[in-house]
């Protein structure tokens, strides 16, 4: 980390390792091109140069919090806090783990995953499902109604018979009350 005083205040230097970062070939640029460190909540705001630098320039002595924002990538927080009694004296260290860094480097904890992965396909969702257990009850209905017959007497099954001949199609003014009376 370079910190030096220049007129009106200090300059912070560092660095940000993204894997892949700088890496020429075919397709899009790894994820940092739009990559920006920001100082103290966004007072200021850098972009990276291509080799991975930034800088601040005319920072005021006192404890600053330096944040990366690269899309696809989480960074910790880096507390910096520069020295006015011993020009050049400055700490730095991580916000997550209070680790104290010797130079300015930030790397990302961990890649952020924007979308859910979706859930592999499974035949007992269907089964589950409100159609999956109509379509159940139908084939069993279907499968056991024919076996249920069967098994009756062939007295009852002529009752059933002429109960349906004789009520006939079922309309409407059947269905209401006191409908289908003949006074």
């Amino acid at each position: 980390m370079l910190i030096y005083r220049n007129g009106g205040g200090y300059t912070i230097n560092g660095r940000v390792k993204i894997p892949g970062f700088g890496a020429k070939g075919f397709g899009l640029p790894v994820k940092a091109n739009n990559a920006k460190v920001i100082l103290n909540g966004g007072q200021r705001v850098t972009f990276l140069k291509p080799d991975g630098y930034f800088s601040f320039h005319n920072v005021p002595a006192g404890t600053h919090l330096i944040e990366v924002d690269a899309i696809g990538y989480f960074f910790s927080p880096v507390r910096v806090d520069v020295s006015a009694r011993n020009p050049g004296k400055v700490q730095a260290a991580l916000t997550e783990n209070r680790r104290g860094l010797n130079e300015l480097v930030l790397e990302p904890l961990r890649e952020e995953q924007y979308y859910e992965i979706r859930e592999p396909f499974n035949i007992m969702s269907i089964v589950k499902s409100p159609m999956g257990l109509m379509i159940g009850f139908m084939v069993v209905v279907v499968f056991l109604m024919p076996k249920l017959v069967e098994n009756m007497d062939p007295e009852e099954i002529r009752k059933a018979q002429e109960e349906m001949r004789n009520q006939g199609v079922p309309s409407i003014a059947n269905l209401m009350p006191g409908g289908g009376r003949s006074n």
